[in-house]
């Protein structure tokens, strides 16, 4: 009986870890590119669903637990965004336009191979950019309101040393009822009915570049390419064309209802098709179904938990936030400085990355990128070129070229 139950059983854990751990940073972001709280809560209801679906249909078509999520490194590049030329809509066009890209990289392989070609140390330095001053938050809500905020860090604290995979899902628990006795039942009911809100796409220059191209990058670089792995790693092929066209066509879904990007989950996946997910791995695609039925359980509340952000004092889930991405940044640190050739550029990529500047309308994230490219050019030497030749394919594989392999195995 239990070897029956604990595929179902993992899958419903992993999609509550995931949701948990980073719907404060979907929300954080959909606001910061200019959505009202209701559009925000459309967005994170609308992805829940569409990743619901799309995971059960590629879990039940192929027997395989493969597993989608949001981009939350997609979400964090939109705090650090911020508002861009032509507001909302305009932010819904350039979801609009990531959602084609990742389509159009299922079906273009050169596609897939252009992405390949950014260094690995500059993708990961232009994500670590852009969560730094997002993991600052609880150093700065502790200093202005420790009273808030401290006990938020001290169940993450706590979490980490008892129970790391609960740690984040405990803070945010922790913040979620500070919240409620900050507010003492000021939050309407009316809120937590789930709503969905369209928004007419529109397209400006700004947002393109600086929310599209940066949002396609990360996505793919900080989810799709690990999330490949990760399904390797653990013996499944991903069907890329397929995966690749169901999450283009899931985030064009709901890109104009507020959602940002769907795409492979990377760090839960291995909740699922690991060993965690039952001894019998022709089974685990149960587990992938069950995180589906869970995430479309949790759609349902995504309008309350939005209206009680919303209501939130100033710091206290900003600071959640922060923490629940603290691993990503290690991460993220970790692989932009591992080539002693590449770190001058990648860091270079970090601190613009980091500084939230805005020029001609286009936000730090597009900027950094240019500079750690300009940067690494001038600085390359015959030998770096080697070096860098050596590593970056190896570390990327290419997205198309490694799920190539993948299918073949």
């Amino acid at each position: 009986m239990h070897q029956d139950h604990s595929p179902v059983v993992a899958g419903v854990v992993a999609a509550v870890v995931g949701f948990s751990s980073s719907f404060v940073v979907v929300l954080a972001g959909l606001v910061a590119v200019g959505a009202t709280p209701a559009q925000a809560a459309s967005g994170l209801l609308a992805l829940c669903v569409a990743q619901g679906l799309g995971m059960a249909w590629l879990a039940m078509r192929h027997r395989t637990p493969l597993s989608l999520a949001w981009s939350t490194p997609g979400a964090a590049l939109l705090v650090s965004t911020g508002a861009v030329a032509g507001g909302w809509s305009a932010a819904v066009g350039a979801f609009v336009a990531t959602a084609a890209l990742i389509a159009l990289t299922g079906l273009l392989p050169a596609l897939g191979d252009l992405v390949a070609r950014i260094p690995v140390s500059l993708a990961r330095a232009m994500l670590a950019g852009v969560l730094l001053p997002i993991c600052l938050e609880p150093v700065l809500g502790v200093a202005a309101t420790p009273l808030l905020v401290g006990p938020v860090v001290l169940a993450w604290l706590l979490g980490q040393r008892l129970f790391p995979r609960w740690a984040v899902p405990a803070s945010l628990v922790v913040a979620l009822v500070v919240v409620l006795v900050e507010t003492a039942g000021e939050v309407p009911v009316g809120a937590a009915v789930p709503t969905l809100a369209w928004t007419t796409p529109s397209w400006s220059l700004p947002a393109l570049v600086g929310i599209a191209l940066p949002l396609y990058v990360v996505t793919m670089a900080s989810q799709n390419v690990p999330g490949v792995a990760v399904m390797a790693g653990n013996g499944y092929p991903v069907p890329w064309r397929e995966t690749m066209t169901v999450t283009g066509l899931g985030t064009a879904l709901v890109a104009p209802l507020g959602g940002h990007a769907v795409n492979l989950a990377a760090i839960t996946a291995a909740m699922v098709a690991g060993p965690e997910g039952g001894p019998d791995r022709d089974e685990r695609w149960r587990g992938a179904v069950s995180a589906a039925v869970t995430y479309l359980v949790l759609a349902a509340g995504a309008a309350g938990l939005t209206a009680l952000v919303t209501a939130a004092p100033d710091g206290v889930v900003q600071s959640a936030a922060g923490l629940a991405l603290l691993g990503t940044l290690a991460a993220s640190l970790s692989d932009a400085l591992a080539d002693a050739h590449e770190r001058v550029a990648a860091v270079t990529c970090l601190v613009v990355a980091a500084s939230g500047v805005t020029v001609l309308g286009v936000g730090a994230a597009f900027w950094a990128l240019v500079a750690g490219l300009v940067v690494r050019a001038v600085l390359r030497t015959g030998g770096v070129s080697a070096s860098a030749r050596g590593t970056s394919p190896t570390a990327t594989s290419g997205p198309v070229r490694s799920a190539g392999r993948h299918r073949s195995r």
